[in-house]
Order: C-alpha cells, then sequence, then structure tokens
C-alpha cells in the first residue's frame, strides 16, 4: 500500500486544481506493473523534496483520466496553480525522475 495521498474524479478539483503551489499526480491502475514499479520512487521523492504529491487510480477515475489523457500508464503530470506544467509518461529511475522535476523540487 502506498504512503501517497489518493484523489478521486470527485476530489480532483479541490485536492488538485485549487492547491496552491505545485502537486505532482501520478495517474496509476493496479494492474500496471511500470505503475508498481514508479510508486516507490515517487514515495522516496516526497519523502526527500517539498513536493506535493497524490495517486489516481485511472480505471476508478475515468474523467480525470480521459481529461488529461492518461492513455498510457504510468503517467505523472505536474500541476502549478490548476495548470499542467509537465508531463512524463512512463516509470523512470530515480534520478532520471528528478532530473525531469529538478524546477519543481525543492
Amino acid at each position: 500500500m502506498s504512503t501517497l495521498a489518493s484523489v478521486t474524479d470527485a476530489t480532483f478539483a479541490s485536492d488538485v486544481l485549487a492547491a496552491p503551489g505545485t502537486t505532482l499526480v501520478e495517474f496509476w491502475a493496479p494492474w500496471c506493473g511500470p505503475c508498481r514499479a514508479l510508486t516507490p520512487i515517487l514515495e522516496r521523492i516526497a519523502d526527500e523534496h517539498d513536493l506535493r504529491i497524490l495517486r489516481i487510480n485511472a480505471d476508478e477515475n475515468p474523467q480525470a483520466s480521459a481529461e488529461y489523457r492518461a492513455l498510457s500508464l504510468p503517467v505523472t503530470k505536474v500541476f502549478r496553480d490548476g495548470e499542467v506544467v509537465k508531463t512524463i509518461v512512463g516509470a523512470k529511475p530515480k534520478p532520471a525522475l528528478e532530473f525531469e522535476l529538478a524546477p519543481y523540487l525543492a
């Protein structure tokens, strides 16, 4: 079980779009092997950096998944003040992910 908080279609607007600052959202599914590999990496990044990271189950939340075109899983999207500012498709090793997220890590 992940230590990252989850959002749903019902809470996406308030938890992500209305949230101040930067939020990374991982679109995932339980059957997705690369998603299972990515989650512990995101948990370590959340522990080591001041970055808010949330997860959304793409299968159970089709509205947000469709709206943000989470067609290949995992996909992570960085939101800043309610707008997508970065999209990363696929699982990456921690150093590669930190490099891509460098502008958003404190």
